[in-house]
Formats: structure tokens, C-alpha cells, sequence
């Protein structure tokens, strides 16, 4: 069998496998406020307990995009040392689904579920379907993330390019030595006994919108919004979220892989279409559902800022189940961000 088809067989033969991520998720309040401010997610709720409280909650409620500082970290494990055939230069995350059954708050402590749902193989490229399942110590689910990455096979590696980027990359991301003693973000394959059948989730508590169920029509435009970008912004966004791809902060590393310049982070534009919505509808805990299907990216030059424009308009309404769904918008010089951006949101 040639190597190609061999490594594609040995991805395969993990469909449906199911890992455990070796230590629960802390979630840490600081680390909720620093996010949030990392993706401007001004909502008081993610930065006083006193505002979090009037929505029901006894601890900072996380921004809706705050799960993906916990995917990345398994994402960048399940490369490492279960898919590692794949080199994690040749890797561009496409989709990014987040289902919520409730809001991730500071002081959880979040079990971490991971199960590769699929692999297509579309030529030289193969993408994958990573669902992540976050539960709380009841082992409640909190929150369901579903990522698909599209990997290159086969591809020659410029050793000279390995070497500039290894110059570049942050460090303190890999644990040094066995993985299984000193890396907690390591996963442990599940045996199919140990694969517990899925937990129903805790009722929802009720939200507290501005739009209400009764009122919204659909067709309505929620009002536009622009964000300034700047190179500073990504690299506190590389920090907190612990992205560590270079591209994002060195005009050298996003040369290298053919782009005009250094880039900012596609979950830090989904951070700042959350902060957006959340601001139109006043309860950071009121999003069921949001996903995006990266289409373009944002150029950040070194002196100015780029601006990211946003708009919304609501698909349809459920006034009997108080719910809606709602299509958002990104923009940059121009360009459309994504291919799709949805929201299911419940409505007071």
C-alpha cells in the first residue's frame, strides 16, 4: 500500500474513537474577564458578578467564543499525538459550530470529551470533523463544539521554512518529554465501556433580552457595527487564547505560506461577531447555537488598524418557543469574512 493511502487508512481507523482530555478545564474568572476583553465582549455580565447575578448566575458568564481557548488546546493535543500523520503547518480550521445548553462560567470545572466524528478525503486534503464535549461536575453538558479542519497529505515540508517558523513560534505550548506525565491537555483513548451515553443537559434558565419573543419580525436589520484591529490586538489574542500560529503576529511566518501579510486570528473575528449580536440582544447567555464557516481573513498592517465591519438580519422568529435565528455578517476592506455565520438565539 503506498504511504499516502496508509496514513489515510490509519486516520480512519479512528473514526468514531473517543479520547478524554487527562484534566478537567478550571475556568478561571480572570481568565473569563481577559477574554472578553481580548474579543471586546463588553456585556457587564462577563466582568461583574453583580451583572451576572441579575441574569441568574453566581459567576462571570464566559463569552460565547471563550470554549475555543479550551479547542485549541485539545485540537493541537489530538494533532500531536493521535493524528500524526498530519503536520500542523498544513492545517486551516474551516467551520466552527458552538451548541450551548448553558453558559460556561468561572469556577466550573469542565470534563473534556473528544470524538473525531469524520474524515472526507477530497484529493491531497483530508477534513476532518472534531466534536468536543464540555460537562460540568454533575457531568452535565454545557456546551457541544464541533470543528472541522482540513489537512493537507503528502505534502514536502521546507526544512528551511521549519527552521524560520521554529524561530518564531511561542513557546510553552508542547510539554517537554512524555506527554502522559507532564502534559494535563494529553488524551486518553476511551475503551467503547468507558463511552458513557450522552447526559441529558439542566433546564435552561430563562434569558433576558432586549428583542422579545412577541415583538421581532423577521427581516428585521440589526444595526451595523465596525471594530478597529490592530497588530497589538492579535498578539494579546494569541496570549489568551493560546493560538500559537505565527502568522498571526510575523510578517515573516505569513509570507512564508503565501500571504500578503499578517493576519488576524478567524476565532478572534468569530469572538468579535458574538460581542456584536450579544450587544443587540443584552444577555450574553441567550445564544443555543452559533456557527461560522470561515471564507476570508482580515489583513492587519504594523501602524494602522484594519476595520471589520458587521451587520445582522433576523432569518425567522418562533414566537410560541420564544426563539429566532439570525444571520450575521463580517466584513473586511470589502471582503466577506464568511461564507456563513448563523445564530439560534432564545428571546425573553
Amino acid at each position: 500500500m503506498p504511504e499516502t493511502a496508509a496514513e489515510a487508512a490509519n486516520a480512519t481507523a479512528l473514526v468514531g474513537r473517543h479520547f478524554r482530555v487527562r484534566d478537567h478545564y478550571d475556568v478561571g474568572r480572570e481568565k473569563v474577564r481577559e477574554f472578553a476583553r481580548a474579543v471586546r465582549n463588553d456585556h457587564p455580565a462577563h466582568h461583574q458578578e453583580a451583572h451576572a447575578r441579575k441574569l441568574g448566575y453566581d459567576g462571570l458568564i464566559a463569552s460565547p467564543t471563550f470554549a475555543s481557548v479550551i479547542g485549541a488546546a485539545t485540537t493541537r493535543s489530538l494533532i500531536g499525538t493521535v493524528l500524526t500523520e498530519y503536520d500542523v503547518s498544513q492545517i486551516l480550521q474551516t467551520d466552527q459550530i458552538f451548541e450551548f445548553h448553558r453558559p460556561i462560567l468561572a469556577g466550573d470545572l469542565l470534563s473534556v470529551d473528544v470524538v473525531i466524528d469524520s474524515i472526507r478525503t477530497f484529493g491531497d486534503n483530508d477534513f476532518i470533523n472534531v466534536k468536543v464535549t464540555l460537562a460540568d461536575v454533575d457531568t452535565l453538558p454545557v456546551l457541544v463544539s464541533t470543528t472541522t479542519i482540513v489537512a493537507r497529505r503528502g505534502v514536502e515540508i521546507d526544512q528551511d521554512a521549519v527552521e524560520t517558523m521554529s524561530g518564531l513560534v511561542m513557546h510553552g505550548h508542547v510539554a517537554d518529554g512524555d506527554s502522559e506525565a507532564f502534559d494535563p491537555s494529553g488524551l486518553i483513548l476511551l475503551s467503547p465501556e468507558e463511552v458513557a451515553a450522552p447526559t441529558p443537559p439542566a433546564q435552561a434558565l430563562p434569558v433576558h433580552t432586549v428583542p422579545a419573543a412577541a415583538t421581532l419580525a423577521a427581516g428585521t436589520e440589526l444595526p451595523a457595527a465596525s471594530v478597529p484591529v490592530t497588530r497589538g490586538d492579535l498578539v494579546n489574542y494569541a496570549g489568551v487564547s493560546g493560538d500559537p500560529n505565527p502568522i498571526h503576529f510575523s510578517d515573516t511566518a505569513a509570507k512564508l505560506v503565501g500571504l500578503p501579510t499578517v493576519v488576524a486570528h478567524g476565532m478572534l473575528t468569530m469572538g468579535l461577531t458574538a460581542g456584536y449580536l450579544v450587544s443587540w440582544l443584552g444577555d450574553p447567555a441567550a445564544l443555543a447555537k452559533f456557527s461560522v464557516r470561515f471564507s476570508g481573513f482580515v489583513p492587519v498592517e504594523p501602524t494602522a488598524p484594519t476595520i471589520v465591519e458587521f451587520t445582522g438580519r433576523v432569518k425567522s422568529t418562533d414566537a410560541e418557543n420564544g426563539t429566532a435565528t439570525v444571520i450575521l455578517g463580517a466584513t473586511s476592506e470589502g471582503k466577506k469574512l464568511f461564507g456563513r455565520a448563523i445564530a439560534e438565539v432564545r428571546l425573553s
